[in-house]
């Protein structure tokens, strides 16, 4: 069978999309273009093998089915590697579904960009909320099927917490507390400029945005890390470095296209509370996987509602690398937060 010989399938196919969006597939397939690619071949063949080992365990450890993976340079924006599942050519699984394209709720992994637009209107990672039973709505007394009463992923209460033990424990009703003094629109804007396009209906997210209520893609997710990575410069995620054509002729090129996206201090303190170990111990214990002692890592995980997807994405200023676990059929896994299902394959 021919096509099992493809090299990096998904990434592969995705690039096929988008020439094919860009110059017609007709083109595509009599033109002879010449496409160099961003790929990274040895880095990709790596993330394959992890991608495949992982997943296969997480069947039986999580009823987690399927995994995917991105790679990206924050520095360029270029896609290193990309892993759409676990594997391309088992059609019996979807095997040719990419996930990393997917649109799923990313839990948790969304709150960085909440805490950055708190950062940008003035509050600090000294900043203190209570984490304790709240109602959100103020309707509730008069209609009681609109109260909403969230808990945190242990059901425990902490009291008086600071944003920086609040993000990097990932709690969720202080987050709720720092959405709803940011206000829906600034923390929107704030995803926005660093690259996420897909939260286009305010509308339908309210307060559950911070909690992961608004599906985004692998892809986007990580490439939107990027910008904190590189200090707050944002540059848009791309795969082709050039396209050619059958006589040779440039017809396509990498040109950067970095913008600043969040002041550099904001980008920076979210980072500093990402790779922040001690902050995040009470909720991870010490030296976890998401602890890494040659290097300096800042990292994130996020579980969706009822368990269907579990996230991680995590950086230095050279690399981003996003991973998330789960079922394509948006089946729930096992009762397990990402930093078990995922961040063994992420680490």
């Amino acid at each position: 069978q021919a096509t099992t010989r493809i090299k990096a399938p998904h990434f592969v196919m995705y690039i096929r999309a988008y020439l094919e969006e860009k110059y017609g597939a007709e083109a595509v397939r009599t033109k002879g273009f010449k496409v160099i690619t961003s790929l990274d071949w040895k880095l990709q063949e790596t993330a394959e093998q992890i991608v495949n080992k992982f997943s296969t365990e997480n069947i039986t450890k999580f009823n987690a089915r399927n995994a995917g993976l991105v790679v990206i340079d924050p520095t360029t924006g270029q896609i290193l590697a990309m892993v759409g599942s676990r594997d391309y050519f088992d059609t019996k699984n979807e095997g040719n579904f990419n996930v990393a394209l997917a649109h799923r709720q990313p839990g948790s992994a969304f709150k960085p960009f909440v805490y950055a637009a708190a950062f940008n209107a003035g509050y600090t990672d000294k900043t203190v909320v209570f984490d304790l039973p709240t109602q959100f709505d103020t309707n509730c007394q008069t209609d009681p099927a609109r109260c909403y009463t969230p808990t945190n992923y242990d059901d425990k209460f902490r009291g008086p917490i600071s944003f920086r033990d609040a993000l990097a424990q990932s709690v969720n009703i202080p987050a709720l507390k720092v959405l709803y003094l940011v206000g829906l629109n600034q923390a929107l804007g704030v995803a926005k400029a660093a690259g996420i396009t897909s939260l286009t209906d305010p509308s339908r997210y309210g307060l559950t945005l911070v909690l992961g209520g608004g599906e985004v893609s692998l892809l986007e997710l990580t490439g939107a890390y990027g910008v904190f990575a590189n200090e707050g410069v944002k540059n848009p995620t791309s795969a082709i470095l050039v396209v050619k054509d059958s006589v040779g002729n440039t017809i396509e090129e990498f040109t950067p296209a970095s913008e600043r996206a969040l002041p550099e201090n904001t980008a920076r303190l979210i980072s500093d509370i990402l790779k922040d170990d001690q902050a995040r111990t009470p909720a991870f214990g010490a030296n976890s996987l998401l602890h890494f002692s040659t290097h300096e890592v800042a990292v994130k995980t996020g579980t969706s509602n009822d368990y269907r997807d579990a996230w991680i994405v995590g950086y230095t200023p050279k690399v981003v690398v996003g991973a998330w676990a789960g079922n394509n059929d948006n089946s729930p896994m096992e009762k397990k937060v990402a930093g078990f299902i995922v961040a063994p394959l992420w680490h």
